[in-house]
């Protein structure tokens, strides 16, 4: 079941997650897992899965109807295809290794809700680095802002939510191509490390077809107490996951 350098993670719930130093995963994805959670009879697609992490946090408790998770690269796709294999969900998630800009494979207006942690760095920016993995997880190389947004518009049903966590600074890039797309952004919220420190992440929402206004912002996500230690509701968000880790 493992190959070289993977190792189970514990999700908590029983599930368990391969991951590897290529296709591992972070803070953002658990929050964005928890913020864009599918009720159990919607159809839900993750793009860019990486080691398929958010489509396994879905699952943990009243998992959605299906997934279907997309991985352009072959070893990733292969981990979640294991780790699906590994917890049983064979038949909850499809694991599709394919590029999330050509996936005439799934049907329009398939899917309730698409969830997407994309790059965090636009296209020459940053350091570059020089393992292909990292350099397709961390800059947009293969897959940029608009790619996200226009994808999930046609998987996505009317009146249905695209979620995506990023940094602050890409924020107006994240809005602008919503709407570019008809993707109208209607909920927003703030990550921070703690009180006194600027916003690290945002979370966003966008509806399919959304009537144009109306953004809710929510209050601020804290990771941490201000005297130290996660605050209660990262606590509540990593649930079982958080033994061994807090």
């Amino acid at each position: 079941m493992l190959k070289e350098n993977e190792h189970f993670e514990p999700l908590g719930g029983g599930v368990e997650v391969i991951v590897s130093p290529i296709h591992r995963f972070g803070t953002d994805a658990v929050l964005l897992a928890h913020f864009s959670k599918p009720k159990t009879t919607e159809r839900a697609c993750e793009l860019g899965s990486g080691c398929g992490v958010i489509s396994f946090i879905w699952c943990r408790e009243a998992p959605p109807k299906h997934i279907t998770a997309v991985e352009l690269q072959c070893d990733g796709a292969d981990m979640i295809k294991r780790s699906a294999a590994h917890n049983h969900l064979e038949n909850k998630i499809d694991v599709l290794n394919a590029d999330m800009r050509a996936l005439d494979m799934l049907k329009a207006g398939s899917f309730d809700i698409v969830a997407c942690n994309p790059p965090y760095k636009a296209q020459g920016s940053g350091i570059i680095n020089p393992d292909e993995g990292r350099l397709i997880a961390r800059h947009e190389y293969t897959c940029t802002t608009d790619d996200v947004c226009q994808s999930a518009s046609r998987l996505l049903r009317f009146g249905g939510r695209l979620c995506i966590c990023q940094r602050p600074e890409r924020l107006s890039d994240i809005i602008c191509s919503m709407r570019r797309f008809d993707i109208e952004p209607k909920r927003l919220r703030l990550v921070q490390q703690r009180i006194g420190k600027p916003p690290k992440l945002f979370l966003i929402e966008g509806r399919k077809g959304g009537r144009p206004g109306g953004l809710v912002t929510e209050p601020v996500l804290f990771i941490e107490e201000q005297g130290g230690g996660f605050s209660r509701e990262m606590i509540d968000i990593y649930g079982d996951y958080k033994t061994g880790h807090l």
